[in-house]
């Protein structure tokens, strides 16, 4: 490992925490307009839920590629393509004026962002490796805040009526400069080819656990991230301004969550991190089913979006622990049942709305609340006492 000066090592901090925030930024502002290009081209719940299927497709089907790459070039490159297309692509939905075209281009969307996802937190765990102490959870809360401010300027473009067309090529765009800008700051390191390595692999025995407690908080995430707004205007019948301040308070919640997170481990430990987390994902989704009124469905949305925040970070940092499995080949594995939550969960959501109703859809989705408190109660406590210092 190269050693790195203080201040190299500030501005590769700096440069892969702007790479999570254009992540961020441009995942929220295409959440922030679904329910306007559903009505755009005239989608009911179980159509919209079917369209919604090809992004994580997408997503799921790239993870080997993906892990080829990562295997024979630089993180960095490969977070550079990823991003660029990743906000090329986040250019066009707005144009769409076929269900066809938003499928094709969501099936390609996916793709983009899972080369870029997987690719910016390999530079994450590249850069991790120089602190004595976890930085997973912050480079993720940077994640939750360039959400929230994409989420709010969702809210402001549908305030003033911009059509999401324009609304989306101007993020794109902005994205794609900052992309160029912070590129040539980005930690380069020598991919290490493993022979005989598969780049597709399951988690082991000992990560099963960990790897449902992410699919079921992925599952979540990525529902309130597709329905939140649309459950706000279909069963409260409210605005669609009032819908996305609804995203926009699940946003702040997840945001404020991240950057806690550290410190709340260091004071209760990750096992109980987790254990309150599937509570408040449960209770936050239960409230938002039980009483559906403005106030009650925002406070839900709060709770579930601090539910979420650390999960999934903390799983990661959890990866590098495993005794079969190197870090890489960990994460890999983890992410690979995760995504499957944003595989499956969120379009089923749009069936079950069109067969039953969307609170009866969001009151199953609660159950992997319910999930991720029995998976944590069977975790060894020494093996979730603390994060991993260094994950190498």
């Amino acid at each position: 490992m190269d050693q790195l000066t203080t201040q190299q090592l500030l501005k590769l901090r700096i440069a892969c925490g702007v790479f999570f925030f254009i992540s961020g930024f441009s995942y929220s502002s295409w959440a922030s307009r679904i329910p306007s290009i559903q009505q755009q081209l005239h989608l009911n719940e179980g159509q919209l839920g079917a369209v919604l299927f090809a992004l994580p497709i997408g997503l799921m089907l790239t993870i080997p590629i993906t892990a080829k790459m990562l295997k024979h070039f630089s993180s960095r490159s490969i977070m550079l393509l990823g991003a660029i297309a990743f906000n090329v692509l986040l250019c066009v939905p707005g144009f769409t004026a076929y269900v066809w075209q938003l499928i094709v281009l969501l099936f390609f969307f996916g793709s983009a962002r899972n080369i870029f996802n997987l690719s910016v937190n390999a530079q994450a765990v590249s850069i991790q490796s120089f602190y004595d102490k976890s930085i997973m959870v912050t480079f993720h809360g940077i994640w939750s805040l360039a959400g929230f401010a994409g989420a709010a300027l969702g809210y402001l473009m549908v305030s003033y009526n911009v059509a999401p067309s324009y609304h989306l090529l101007f993020v794109g765009i902005c994205m794609i400069v900052i992309t160029l800008i912070f590129y040539p700051h980005a930690y380069y390191e020598k991919p290490v080819a493993q022979s005989g390595k598969s780049v597709f692999s399951l988690p082991d025995k000992h990560l099963v656990k960990f790897s449902l407690i992410c699919f079921a908080s992925m599952a979540c995430e990525n529902t309130m991230y597709d329905w939140s707004g649309i459950y706000f205007q279909k069963v409260l019948h409210a605005s669609k301004p009032a819908a996305t301040a609804a995203f926009v308070i699940y946003m702040v919640a997840m945001t404020i969550g991240r950057f806690t997170g550290d410190r709340l481990v260091a004071s209760v430990g990750i096992k109980r991190v987790l254990s309150v987390s599937g509570i408040l994902i449960l209770t936050g989704l239960l409230f938002s089913v039980l009483l559906p009124y403005n106030y009650t469905v925002y406070f839900g949305y709060g709770l579930v979006g601090m539910g979420v925040s650390c999960v999934v970070p903390l799983v990661f940092s959890m990866a590098g622990k495993s005794q079969s499995m190197n870090t890489g080949q960990a994460l890999a594995a983890i992410s690979t049942v995760g995504y499957l939550g944003f595989l499956i969960i969120p379009p089923a959501v749009g069936f079950i709305a069109q067969a039953a109703g969307l609170r009866w859809a969001f009151g199953i989705v609660a159950g992997f609340g319910a999930l991720i408190i029995v998976m944590v109660s069977q975790l060894k406590a020494e093996k979730t006492s603390q994060v991993s210092p260094s994950m190498t």
